[in-house]
């Protein structure tokens, strides 16, 4: 196993690749999707996007993160001792159709193939990925955490409908005619998913990369009028079944999948690292299940994490473990310091399973 670190657009540079050095990490899971430019000022202090009924703001321009970009990111990711393991996150812009079934649904297709291809050419392992219309939304903020740390959680869902010209929580057309997205049901999303992933996976085939599915934070079974695909452990096995190949893996979420109402954290664990399914793990800790349920320091929460770590050595994982978030710490420096806490504890606990 591997000791990872994430990091969003904003922080794509030397100072926070020293950090990510500093803390331990030998791996990187980046985003490419700015979810902060609404923020302004407040960028570079953005930890985790948390937004309400406007969403994160405007989705980017949908062209394509070039091969030459994507390398001298790597290559500068490097230089520092560090290796690039995966992208997580396509950018809203670029496969809105194919998530809402509409006409311009093939040839962004055909987009989301040449991107997988760039990432694959570039070096780049393993996409990281979340098959959603509504995405991440309905969470709150509070001192939720040990010592009045804030954190991220949810205490209730919400079934505001999505605007026209936002999925994913991002806007790509602010130009879109007034209304809301038509509500489908879950064998609907179930199909348009079954077109993306037989599209999808013979490009990863040929590119070497492995398309890394996240399951629905929050793991509710609607959401803003909109059916979510892998609310439950045991929807993973169906995204699985639906496109076999190595390249159709999991992005492995412990906080969201221990948010799940139904199933047992270390029996999915089991399960699906047997498999050899598992990319990478944002091991994170919780306390609660949804819609009501606090983000909490990595050694606080409902699930043993010494305990999820054995049955991954059991199996054999080798892939790369990151934080994704964590609680902020009372000081000058709020998400460097929850950070460099959970790295702290993720690098102990991995030697004394090692």
């Amino acid at each position: 196993m591997k000791l990872g670190f994430g990091l969003y657009r904003h922080m794509l540079n030397d100072d926070h690749y020293r950090f990510a050095k500093q803390c331990g990490a030998t791996h990187l899971v980046i985003h490419m999707v700015d979810y902060f430019g609404h923020q302004k000022k407040d960028k570079r202090e953005a930890s985790q996007p948390v937004g309400q009924k406007d969403g994160w703001g405007e989705a980017g321009t949908g062209e394509l993160w070039s091969v030459e970009e994507l390398a001298n990111i790597k290559n500068q990711i490097n230089k520092h001792g560090l290796e690039l393991e995966a992208i997580e996150n396509f950018d809203p812009a670029m496969w809105h159709d194919v998530l809402l079934d509409g006409p311009k649904k093939n040839q962004q297709m055909e987009t989301l193939k040449q991107q997988v291809r760039n990432v694959g050419e570039a070096g780049i392992p393993v996409f990281g990925y979340n098959f959603s219309l509504a995405g991440v939304y309905g969470r709150i903020t509070g001192p939720f955490a040990r010592g009045e740390a804030v954190a991220v959680g949810m205490d209730g869902s919400d079934d505001t409908p999505v605007p026209n010209g936002m999925v994913w929580n991002m806007i790509y057309d602010r130009d879109a005619p007034e209304g809301t997205l038509p509500a489908i049901s879950d064998e609907e999303l179930w199909k348009r998913f079954s077109y993306f992933i037989e599209n999808i996976i013979p490009a990863a085939e040929e590119s070497g990369v492995k398309m890394a599915a996240h399951p629905d934070d929050p793991p509710v079974s609607r959401l803003r009028n909109t059916p979510r695909l892998v609310y439950q452990p045991h929807l993973y096995q169906r995204l699985i079944d639906t496109k076999p190949s190595p390249n159709n893996c999991l992005e492995f979420c412990l906080g969201t999948l221990s948010e799940m109402t139904d199933g047992d954290i270390y029996e999915a664990t089991d399960l699906y690292s047997r498999q050899n399914k598992i990319a990478y793990v944002h091991f994170r800790n919780v306390v609660g299940k949804a819609p009501h349920y606090k983000e909490v320091f990595v050694d606080e929460g409902d699930i043993d994490m010494l305990k999820i770590l054995r049955i991954l050595k059991k199996n054999s994982f080798d892939g790369v473990l990151i934080p994704d978030h964590t609680p902020h710490m009372t000081c000058n420096a709020p998400w460097y310091a929850g950070m460099a806490y959970a790295m702290g504890y993720m690098k102990a606990a991995m030697q004394i399973v090692a």
